[in-house]
């Protein structure tokens, strides 16, 4: 039986977690609605839709709740972060992921907007660009974080950001910055820790300030990087990826019981659009030099073998990775393939909590729906751990007398 009556009451339990950012009734009441409106079937859930799910005569109330409402949005955003952490989070399988999203807008006033590549679309479009935070485990995956990227467009012209309400203070920041800002909340916070793995695609891996902050709070990570990019390896020569991985064959790389002595190990990091994803990988070792004492550093290699006109194509992927020296290339692996949890997220966010519906043009409206939305997406998951957890024991019940 659905059990609709505890899962209102979980969704209640979520308002209540945040009531103390909420210090007036009114915004408190309607952050309570706009939540259920994000979390009802409704085609699109923008300010109208959602002021006439709750009996509202006009989008004003809920307007007003984004751009002006006296709560504090950065504070739910905290509070979002350790909600997902408490209920989803796992000490073996958790990993942080940073990625960017991009939300297809009209118009030129739109606060960060402007014709830029999006993955959204797979082309340069008009557009806003969020980079966002994602944690995933075996238990779930949710959004924990995000920032509005404003280009230098933008914040070389203080007028036009005056129109959209962006705050004097902010200035450019690229999205490997607001990456590292957002992981600097969840390291101050107690949540990122050595314990952790972080993982983000290229434009993060090639980022050096990036890498060079995780070092520094010694927090193992799994990057992406481009075929080009020159690696030093301990013998101090440096050479390409692309080239690392010819030699990848005459590895002593990373102790591994399962697979010493193999060249390639092949596994699956998952299921995906068309299947099971099996690939083969391996790794080289890299020069170690600015890490913390005892850590390794790899290329890791991911191979994709697929038959093409009568002949075979192999398809290479590259990541660089640094961790303590004793981690099997197994873990590597996993870290690897746990970066696509954040697609996943934003699929979610987007299609069931409305998280790209919103109308909101100033800095913090978009701000302010986005955390709503992530925090609506995040009790979507959370119930979703919490029904698969309750199925399990249905099906596996404890022996009688068992502690």
């Amino acid at each position: 039986m659905v059990d609709l009556a505890g899962w209102v009451a979980s969704l209640d339990a979520v308002v209540e977690l945040i009531a103390g950012r909420l210090r007036r009734a009114e915004p408190r009441r309607r952050v309570g609605t706009y939540l259920r409106g994000l979390l009802a079937g409704l085609e699109r859930k923008n300010g109208w839709t959602l002021a006439e799910h709750a009996g509202a005569v006009s989008p004003d109330g809920m307007q007003r709740l984004l751009r002006t409402a006296d709560w504090d949005v950065d504070g739910v955003r905290d509070d979002l972060r350790g909600y997902v952490i408490d209920e989803l989070g796992d000490p073996v399988s958790g990993v942080f992921i940073v990625d960017e999203t991009g939300f297809i807008k009209k118009g030129l006033r739109s606060a960060g907007v402007q014709r830029q590549y999006t993955g959204t679309s797979g082309k340069i479009d008009n557009c806003q660009l969020g980079v966002f935070l994602a944690y995933a485990s075996t238990k779930g995956r949710a959004l924990i974080d995000r920032e509005l990227y404003l280009p230098v467009s933008w914040t070389s012209d203080r007028e036009r950001c005056a129109r959209a309400d962006v705050p004097d203070d902010i200035e450019f920041a690229t999205k490997p910055q607001l990456g590292t800002a957002m992981l600097a909340r969840a390291h101050a916070a107690g949540a990122l820790t050595p314990a952790s793995w972080v993982t983000a695609d290229e434009a993060y891996g090639q980022n050096p300030g990036f890498r060079d902050q995780l070092a520094e709070w010694e927090i193992p990570f799994v990057l992406a990087t481009r075929n080009d990019d020159v690696l030093t390896s301990p013998d101090g020569n440096r050479r390409p990826a692309k080239v690392l991985a010819t030699i990848a064959g005459a590895r002593q790389l990373i102790t591994d019981p399962d697979t010493e002595g193999c060249e390639w190990e092949r596994r699956s990091i998952g299921p995906g659009a068309h299947g099971m994803r099996v690939y083969d990988w391996t790794a080289v070792a890299l020069d170690a030099e600015g890490l913390p004492a005892g850590w390794g550093h790899w290329l890791l290699v991911r191979r994709q073998t697929e038959p093409a006109e009568g002949k075979t194509v192999r398809e290479l992927a590259f990541y660089r990775c640094a961790a303590p020296a004793d981690t099997p290339l197994r873990e590597l692996i996993r870290v690897a393939g746990a970066r696509w949890a954040i697609e996943e997220c934003f699929q979610t966010a987007k299609n069931e909590a409305g998280l790209d519906h919103y109308q909101a043009r100033s800095y913090r409206a978009w701000h302010a729906h986005i955390t709503l939305a992530m925090l609506a997406a995040a009790y979507l998951a959370v119930t979703r751990a919490t029904e698969h957890a309750r199925e399990a024991e249905k099906r596996d019940p404890q022996p009688v007398g068992a502690h």
